[in-house]
């Protein structure tokens, strides 16, 4: 369990919450109870993807990211536009460690404007800081 202070350096910027691995819990956590833990989960596939070293993981974990959280009806599908989801599927055939980079962005804006202000409301993180 984090220390109140560690918990309250969270407020302070989205990046020290996503660095920190309770805070990560905490906050993939959050957004479970609201139903919207595939953007912290896309999000971290995006990460472990980037530093993939292999063509053939690069490959493979991309159409796995892709079935996963970005095609039709897929199991965790993230809320993206049409355009970037064409993109992607394009870009997938020759995967680079940038094919989803866009999507990767829209991801962190809409949790870092929209659930990360209501995490650091939530009772649940105002009581780690206590």
């Amino acid at each position: 369990r984090p220390s109140p202070e560690e918990a309250q350096l969270w407020s302070e910027a989205f990046d020290e919450l996503l660095a920190n691995k309770y805070g990560l819990a905490a906050f993939r956590a959050f957004l479970k109870s609201e139903f919207c833990e595939e953007n912290i989960e896309f999000w971290l596939a995006c990460e472990d993807f980037k530093k993939t070293k292999s063509p053939q993981k690069l490959t493979s974990k991309a159409k796995k990211i892709y079935n996963d959280f970005i095609e039709k009806e897929a199991p965790k599908e993230i809320n993206i536009d049409f355009q970037t989801k064409n993109t992607i599927a394009q870009n997938i055939q020759e995967a680079t460690h940038t094919c989803f980079s866009a999507a990767q962005k829209r991801v962190y804006s809409l949790m870092e404007n929209n659930s990360y202000p209501r995490f650091l409301e939530s009772e649940f993180y105002q009581e780690l800081c206590k």
